[in-house]
């Protein structure tokens, strides 16, 4: 199959998978960010693989069993990203900013991550999460996040 036709395909089926996770409005201090939900382990997993753009206040939220140690990395993710910890009631802890890329060449044990204690993680497009009004110690409204 030729290059164009296979990344055609990709986008497709990464378009198709988001399609199936449910989606939530978290709100901002100024923003609304409309979040595709990754719940289970697999889904958690996936993440953002594969996606080439993400518009303004969206991405994804990983909601996990409970509040603890996570770790984050950039494995076949393809846009820059913020990666925002968050604890049980909606207080944001970490804000990681413009994580980049890594090469795809990169071996899986050299990819860095990102850690922290969370219930919740978001990810957002680079910039979004300053852009949003998220830092450190503010609170988001997670009142309608499945799994909470």
């Amino acid at each position: 199959m030729e290059p164009r036709k296979v990344a055609n395909v990709s986008a497709a089926l990464f378009a198709a998978v988001a399609a199936l996770l449910p989606i939530v409005v978290v709100r901002a201090p100024r923003a609304d960010l409309h979040l595709e939900v990754a719940l289970n382990e697999e889904q958690r997993e996936r993440g953002l693989m594969g996606r080439d753009r993400l518009p303004p206040h969206t991405g994804m939220l990983f909601v996990f069993g409970g509040d603890g140690p996570v770790d984050f990395w950039m494995k076949d993710t393809l846009v820059p990203l913020d990666m925002i910890f968050i604890a049980g009631d909606g207080t944001v802890r970490r804000v990681y900013a413009a994580v980049p890329v890594v090469p795809a060449t990169l071996s899986d044990d050299a990819i860095p991550r990102e850690s922290g204690s969370a219930k919740y993680v978001i990810e957002l497009p680079a910039g979004e999460s300053a852009n949003d009004g998220i830092a450190p110690g503010i609170k988001l409204d997670i009142h309608n996040v499945p799994g909470s």
